[in-house]
């Protein structure tokens, strides 16, 4: 892949410029860390003397923390709880420096909260506080408003679904949204999950790891045969209709297929200490890229890049742009 360090610098500062809207599901990432040191008197279970708490954006908000550090501004779009988690995650957002003005609140759901109870450096249990029934037509109709007032009275660059399952995206949405953004020429980009998976047609980049491709098309195969994943690939674009496909391998690196070119990276050597929050990582470049016109290989590469960096780190954390773009040079110059 030929590219200059000046083009580089000129692509990672234009992200800045960009308005970027992530639709999704939205939830508080909840930490008890402390020490285990004897046993409780009522059941044989540990207790966990509780040295310090943090609660953390995550879900689609980690993918808007990573698209604020990247440069870009990130319009968060999703339905929470009326409740005490809910009013949490909004303070979390404001603290981030994040807007509201995409979130809805429901009395009807809950804001979903995973809470981990880590004990001597070992996670020992997770507590989840969730709703995954789909939104009811009504807050359905409220949300897919709010999501067509922003794109009518801002400039947005690109849009991200950001799928966990909880209900927040249904199929309906998905549908509404994308002939929206097709009318506004606005690139959409999506990291799927299972429910939806082939409900995400038409489009601009679709991006599934390994195992969310065999599931989704309920298909089996080895990805190391390049013929078997290509093939896999050709049948998900049949049932999609999208340009741009993009597979995350885990330690195989990544895949790209478009319309006139496919390439597939291969994985950079590193010291991989948690992989959690990589593919919020990976469709956040990808989608800065896209939104910008780049060309796939460049796509793939930076995105790769950018996945791998942030599994050096524990837990989930956004990209550094610095970082990035001083591993983009040392790499591709």
């Amino acid at each position: 892949m030929e590219i200059s360090k000046a083009e580089l610098n000129t692509l990672f500062e234009n992200f800045n410029q960009l308005n970027i809207l992530i639709i999704g599901d939205v939830m508080i990432d909840s930490y008890y860390w402390g020490k285990v040191d004897r046993i409780s008197p009522e059941a044989p279970v540990p207790i966990v003397a509780v040295r310090k708490r943090e609660s953390r954006l995550g879900g689609a908000a980690n993918v808007a923390l990573n698209i604020k550090a990247l440069g870009a501004t990130p319009i968060l779009c999703s339905v929470i709880g009326a409740d005490e988690d809910g009013n949490e995650l909004i303070s979390l957002l404001k603290e981030n420096n994040q807007t509201t003005e995409g979130i809805l609140k429901s009395e009807n759901r809950r804001t979903t909260k995973k809470t981990r109870i880590i004990g001597n450096n070992h996670q020992m249990l997770r507590i989840d506080g969730e709703d995954l029934h789909d939104l009811s037509n009504t807050e359905e109709d409220s949300f897919f408003e709010n999501i067509q007032h922003l794109i009518k009275s801002k400039k947005i660059d690109a849009i991200i679904f950001e799928d966990y399952d909880k209900g927040s995206i249904t199929s309906s949405l998905i549908e509404k949204v994308v002939v929206l953004a097709h009318q506004e020429s606005i690139p959409t980009a999506v990291d799927p999950k299972k429910n939806n998976f082939i409900n995400y047609k038409n489009v601009s980049l679709f991006k599934p790891n390994l195992k969310e491709l065999k599931e989704g098309l309920k298909l089996d195969f080895d990805h190391k045969i390049k013929t078997e994943l290509e093939t896999a690939i050709q049948q998900l674009e049949e049932t999609l209709n999208n340009t741009h496909t993009l597979i995350t391998l885990s330690e195989s690196g990544i895949f790209i297929k478009s319309p006139k070119e496919k390439h597939h990276i291969k994985a950079h050597l590193r010291d991989i200490t948690d992989v959690s929050g990589a593919g919020d990582t990976v469709i956040s470049v990808a989608s800065l890229c896209l939104a910008l016109k780049q060309r796939p290989e460049l796509i793939a590469q930076l995105s790769n890049l950018a996945g791998g960096l942030v599994c050096e780190n524990v837990g989930v954390v956004p990209i550094n742009k610095v970082e990035l773009l001083e591993e983009a040079i040392r790499v591709f110059i």
